[in-house]
Order: C-alpha cells, then sequence, then structure tokens
C-alpha cells in the first residue's frame, strides 16, 4: 500500500509540476505550482519526514505561493509583450534545461539512490527522538556554515528586490502635514442647500 501511494502522489506532483510550465494562464500555474507543493509533501509524509512535510506546507503553499497569487491576480500583467521578450532567450532556456536533464541523468545513473545512514537516521530516527530534533541537529551541526550562506543569499536577494522597484520620491504621493492643518474649511468645503 505505501508504494501504491507513493505511485499516486508522485504522479500527482510531475503531472502537476508539467501543467506549471505548460500552461498559459499565470493564475493557473500558481494553482498547479500548490498541488504539486502539497502532492510532494504527501509523498514526504509517506517517507516518515513529518517535519519537512509539514514546512512545505505551511511555508511554501500557506504563505509564498499564495502571496504569488494575489500578486499574479492583481496585477496589470501585458502577457503579449512578455511572451514577445521571453521567446528571444528560448535556445538559451532550451540549454539550460538540457544541461540540467544531463547532470540529473547522470546523478542517477551514478548513486542510484542508495541511503546512507544519515538519510536513514533522519527518516525514521532512533530512540525516541522526533524528526525535528534530529533534522535541526543535523543542520546546525553538520552543515551550519551552508545554512548562514543560504541565509545571507536570501537577505541579498530582498534587499536586492527592494532596490529594483523603488522609484524615489518623485512616483510617490506624500503627505504634508502642515498644509493639511493649516488647511481653511471654507475653502475645501462647499455647503450647497437642499431647497
Amino acid at each position: 500500500m505505501p508504494d501504491i501511494l507513493f505511485m499516486i502522489f508522485a504522479s500527482i506532483a510531475v503531472l502537476s509540476a508539467l501543467t506549471v510550465v505548460l500552461v498559459k494562464n499565470p493564475v493557473y500555474a500558481v494553482l498547479s505550482l500548490i498541488a504539486c507543493f502539497i502532492a510532494t509533501s504527501l509523498v514526504w509524509l509517506g517517507l516518515d519526514a513529518e517535519f519537512l512535510a509539514w514546512t512545505l506546507i505551511l511555508v511554501y503553499v500557506g504563505a509564498v505561493l499564495v502571496l504569488f497569487l494575489f500578486i499574479v491576480m492583481m496585477l496589470d500583467i501585458r502577457f503579449a509583450t512578455m511572451r514577445a521578450r521571453f521567446s528571444r532567450w528560448l535556445p538559451v532556456g532550451i540549454a539550460i534545461t538540457a544541461a540540467l536533464v544531463a547532470m540529473l541523468l547522470a546523478f542517477i545513473a551514478k548513486d542510484k539512490f542508495i541511503p546512507n545512514a544519515d538519510v536513514a537516521i533522519l527518516a525514521y530516527g532512533k530512540d525516541n527522538v522526533r524528526n525535528a530534533e534530529l533534522l535541526g541537529n543535523h543542520i546546525f551541526t553538520n552543515y551550519l556554515a551552508q545554512f548562514e550562506v543560504a541565509g545571507v543569499i536570501l537577505l541579498v536577494a530582498i534587499i536586492a528586490a527592494i532596490g529594483l522597484i523603488y522609484r524615489g520620491p518623485r512616483n510617490r504621493r506624500q503627505q504634508n502635514v502642515h498644509k493639511q492643518i493649516s488647511a481653511d474649511p471654507r475653502d475645501r468645503v462647499r455647503l450647497v442647500s437642499g431647497e
């Protein structure tokens, strides 16, 4: 039964990931990505990695993708001009995709997905220790430098995004408090008789 459930959820994840790439409407793409993440978290639950599964649901589906969905639905994106700009980068995208697929196939052929001792301990635990505690100990002891570098990269990405969207004070409306306080109501409101 676990193998059948794994095949069902893995198939849903792969199909929804393909839908993300192939669908033309960005709202449907975000909804398909949500389905892909939910199916992936169910696969992780089947592998006894419950902390990773709930983190994926809470962080990505609950926060990031819902934010993407609202942004895509609220923005007035001109898709015709975007497609024209993206089409000239199609050969580069195909080359990068081919390189990634080749690396993935080489990795699959080399490793054959034999779990080592660390993966087995994290997946199943020992001595009644929870999965989250094992993962935390593993990250903050063996991979602390990589964890810190990832945090710095995310901070730089946030600062870069703020810098890219900042348009300066000319394009923003600013409030002049002194002008508002010193305004005369007789200049602002015109009383009209209802008769």
